[in-house]
């Protein structure tokens, strides 16, 4: 009798450790999807947004398809800075498209969900493609930096084999932080918390529905997106002064273009490394203005760089005349 009861205690405590061990996945799962609440919840100003973001989002598809097509139809352009900016331009028709779609669809749509796993993929992108924006940027400062300040090295300093390892690098780092980033944040349990107040699904406001201590993934989060956001940004000043110190020997047509040429780069760069600082350089706590300072690195910035990078360069405008004389041209022949 006494064997027997050992054994009845003996199973009684193994499932009991058994549902111990179960009821943190089942807590886990227990969120199937979640709910955004939006830019607003107003249906004249959605209606408005709609509209706005739809304009926005067009830009960013038109203009950064253009600059894709210019510099891969113009061999002139084909040099490491061109090289980079297609890179640019890619990336961000691909970051902005992680978010856009979604939000400009939520304006019409009375229920604003996304599924769990669409949540994860939505994060994974958005973080994977902006980490490369950040990478790319910092590159393309390298490589101002390498064709004003070492210009007889330059052709050796940023030959082919360089652009494609900077490149690849860029791309590779990028996905580390994305991986990281992601799974720190939905290894979490969430237990029945699904409403994100955002307009996508980003860290902070994801991190705030978990029913776990976070202090420690929110911690890691500050060092993997907050510290390099802000350390590119210091290297990009540091070259930018580097190169405002070398300009002062150069004759004035060859400051002047430099200026322009970077002016274009530190405007691009300002617009959105300022805000993912401000964002991701904190705790986990999330503000009024963060949806709106959100909109400058995910819509805002893709949709200027093809306009600074076309409007303000020559080599560009050109490429896009030639491109467009040939076309032109072609068309009059068919009709002879």
């Amino acid at each position: 009798m006494l064997w027997d009861q050992t054994q009845e205690d003996t199973q009684r405590n193994q499932s009991h450790q058994t549902s111990i061990t179960w009821v943190p996945t089942e807590v886990a799962n227990n969120v199937t999807e979640f709910i955004f609440l939006g830019l607003s919840q107003d249906p004249g100003l959605q209606l408005m947004f709609f509209a706005l973001f739809l304009l926005f989002y067009t830009v960013i598809m038109v203009g950064n398809l253009l600059i894709l097509l210019t510099v891969f139809s113009d061999r002139r352009l084909h040099t490491p800075m061109y090289f980079f900016l297609s890179n640019l331009s890619f990336v961000d028709i691909a970051y902005s498209s992680a978010t856009a779609p979604k939000m400009i669809a939520d304006f019409i749509s009375e229920k604003k969900t996304i599924s769990y796993w669409g949540c994860v993929t939505q994060m994974f992108t958005f973080h994977f493609f902006g980490c490369a924006e950040i990478f790319v940027l910092t590159v393309m400062a390298f490589d101002r930096y390498a064709a004003i300040c070492q210009p007889l090295r330059y052709t050796t300093i940023m030959s082919a084999n360089v652009c494609i390892v900077l490149a690849s690098l860029s791309w590779l780092g990028a996905l580390g932080h994305s991986f990281v980033q992601t799974f720190l944040t939905f290894q979490l349990p969430f237990c029945n918390n699904r409403v994100i107040d955002h307009y996508f699904c980003d860290v902070h406001p994801v991190l705030k529905l978990a029913c776990a201590d976070t202090t420690l993934v929110n911690m890691l989060v500050i060092a993997n997106s907050g510290l390099i956001s802000l350390g590119c940004f210091l290297i990009l000043l540091a070259s930018y002064t580097v190169i405002l110190f070398s300009l002062r020997k150069r004759s004035s047509e060859s400051r002047r273009k430099a200026l322009s040429t970077c002016g274009s780069h530190f405007t691009v760069v300002t617009f959105f490394f300022v805000p993912c600082i401000f964002i991701y350089l904190r705790p986990s706590t999330t503000f009024p203005l963060d949806k709106a300072v959100s909109v400058f690195y995910t819509t805002i910035t893709p949709m200027l760089n093809p306009l600074i990078y076309t409007l303000r360069n020559e080599d560009v405008k050109n490429a896009m005349k030639r491109i467009w004389s040939r076309k032109i041209s072609l068309k009059e022949k068919q009709k002879g």
